[in-house]
């Protein structure tokens, strides 16, 4: 069967086990064929091609449920669910995004993208089919990558209380988006490779097709109670003491296996989680010997093919990593932390030349920020790199354990702006919202990579806790020279008309305006205003003082980030409010390019220049 013949997902029910197969490979062959050209998740979709087109031939997902833990891995399920024609526009504006969301189709149950959260999704609603007296089987794909994040673990523990039908597809591959750390991982791994299991399985297997006249139906009664046969050489003790039964685990690649325990597991009346093993990367070959590298690739410039796809470079990232890498040198209580990006944060040099102090915990968030607590308390000067969207998981640690115990912890939070491709669930636009919330945390936000090696190296030699928030990449454009200190502002350019308060990247922005506004004969000031907290008070006198009227301009949604936080200062102060507070509308955002998005928002320099004119004729 062609993905090009397949007019519904009734039809894969259908199906003989070849014609899946075959389809399965023209599943592969359209992934790698498409998303080296639009960007994406490339290694982790073809890892989970088989389990998915093996789910949809044993379950109606019309009626029954699929859930994906994260969702990056959702390509096959959305090719699968009438969308293959629109595949060519993955993660494109107007296009197909990424991960499932639910204005997509009625197959995608819910707009995920952050991980560990699936298995609490799938218990909400078998517990609300149980109320409604409702049978539809449930299945959740969870990634063993999720299960280093501690969600996973208080859904489980309910989930086993609560005895109700769900089948948990728990896909190993030995990763998240770095190798997997952690207990559970090595847990995994015995599972995986008991030796005395896996050598009776294909021993004993081989050798009853070899027996005369009976050995296919032999062979065949073997692999349908091998599940029975397999607890003698591989005994789960931490599912099934849980009260979840355990089954595994299962090549991840045979789709006759899979489809034959997805259908055992369809009757039976409790909750079943089952092992499947997974070659991340599978069917294309650069993919499978470096699957980190292929997780999420960029989009390929022309005469560029999947081989040659690589990550961007962070300029950003390989700045903080170099300094910070200079300060351990200097200070041997210098230690990193990361909850599974040491590569997307841009650290993974320092792991190389520091190892024993290198903390990666997983997708861990909340644990990573506890642990940089203690580790200050003890003595140490932790860094936690963690992206913008996955630190709002840790806001009550931020709060609770390291800003309230005045502890000197530094989080480096990178892809602080709209990211483009990945949308909605990935957008880092609210930290400077909910991170302005939490009392005695310094905030800042450079506008270069040199800035942004001060305010570290400032951070590192301070007693409480900073965030350094920045975006994925920069240029240093102009080149920075002041010398940074907390609360003082860099003056950009002079004015006299008025003046531009911009934060971060979105100081070029505001360069492009004021050149704009000068061809029309209004000189605008512009300031880098990099520290949020404390904000540059002395610079907001000044402005009241001389009558300028000002503007700011950020990266973030409206509600609480600098504008407010600059509005805020003007009403304590008695004095006039900016006339006009340009910012992110308080939304979910989605995916595309993000200069149209930036342009929808009003935050173009075009539009921005037209309403500056404006308000200032008035």
């Amino acid at each position: 069967m062609k993905l090009a013949e397949l007019l519904s997902p009734a039809d894969i029910r259908k199906a003989g086990i070849p014609s899946l197969e075959e389809l399965s490979g023209d599943i592969r062959r359209t992934i790698i064929e498409t998303v080296p050209k639009t960007g994406g998740h490339l290694s982790s979709n073809l890892g989970l091609v088989d389990v998915t087109v093996a789910l949809y031939h044993v379950f109606d997902f019309s009626r029954d449920k699929l859930l994906f833990d994260v969702g990056h891995q959702c390509y096959a399920h959305k090719l699968l669910t009438g969308r293959a024609e629109r595949f060519g526009t993955l993660r494109h504006e107007g296009g197909l995004c990424g991960f499932p969301r639910t204005e997509e189709s009625p197959y995608d149950l819910f707009n995920t993208g952050h991980s560990s959260s699936a298995l609490s999704l799938a218990l909400g609603l078998a517990r609300a089919q149980a109320l409604q007296g409702k049978t539809d089987h449930i299945a959740v794909i969870v990634g063993d990558g999720a299960l280093t994040g501690g969600m996973c673990y208080e859904a489980l523990n309910d989930i086993g209380h609560a005895k109700l039908p769900l089948i948990i597809v728990l896909n190993d591959n030995e990763m998240s988006i770095s190798r997997n750390v952690g207990a559970m991982s090595e847990y995994l791994t015995f599972m995986r490779l008991s030796k005395g299991w896996q050598r009776i399985k294909h021993t004993f297997s081989k050798a009853l097709l070899r027996v005369p006249l009976c050995g296919r139906k032999l062979h065949d009664l073997f692999q349908r109670g091998k599940d029975h046969i397999r607890n003698i050489f591989v005994n789960d003790k931490f599912f099934s003491s849980l009260g979840i039964r355990y089954i595994g685990p299962v090549d991840g690649h045979s789709i006759g296996q899979l489809s034959s325990v997805f259908e055992r597991a369809s009757h039976l009346n409790e909750p079943v989680l089952i092992h499947v093993m997974t070659q991340k990367g599978k069917g294309f070959p650069p993919a499978e010997a470096d699957p980190e590298h292929y997780h999420n690739v960029p989009p390929a410039q022309a005469g560029t093919d999947a081989e040659s796809a690589a990550l961007p470079r962070l300029s950003f990232g390989e700045e903080a990593c170099r300094t910070l890498c200079e300060a351990a040198e200097r200070d041997g209580n210098v230690v990193l932390i990361s909850a599974a990006m040491l590569r997307g944060t841009g650290f993974q040099g320092f792991q190389t030349r520091f190892p024993a102090r290198t903390f990666d915990v997983g997708i861990a968030e909340e644990h990573a920020a506890a642990l940089a607590a203690g580790m200050a308390k003890g003595g140490l000067r932790p860094v936690v790199a963690i992206y913008d969207t996955f630190l709002q998981r840790a806001y009550d640690q931020i709060m609770e354990d390291v800003c309230a115990q005045k502890l000197p912890v530094v989080f480096m939070i990178d892809h602080a702006q709209i990211v483009g491709p990945d949308g909605m669930s990935h957008h880092g636009i609210y930290g400077a919202s909910y991170l302005r919330t939490i009392p005695g945390l310094t905030i800042l936000q450079p506008r270069c990579p040199a800035e942004m090696r001060q305010m570290l190296l400032h951070a590192l030699s301070s007693d409480s806790a900073y965030a350094i928030r920045y975006p994925k990449c920069a240029v240093e454009f102009p080149p920075y020279r002041a010398s940074f200190q907390p609360g003082i502002w860099e003056e950009m350019r002079p004015g006299r008309d008025a003046a531009i308060l911009a934060a971060a990247e979105m100081t070029g922005t505001a360069l492009r305006v004021s050149d704009r506004l000068e061809k029309s004969g209004l000189r605008v000031r512009v300031v880098n205003a990099s520290s949020l907290r404390p904000l540059d008070e002395e610079t907001l006198r000044r402005l009241q003082a001389s009558g300028t009227p000002f503007f700011t301009l950020e990266e973030n949604e409206r509600s609480g980030g600098f504008g407010s936080a600059v509005a805020e200062w003007c009403v304590s102060s008695h004095a006039a409010p900016p006339r006009g507070i340009f910012a992110l509308p308080d939304a979910f955002l989605p995916h595309g390019d993000r200069g149209a998005i930036l342009k929808r928002c009003g935050l173009d320099e075009e539009t921005l220049s037209d309403a500056i004119a404006k308000e200032l004729k008035k």
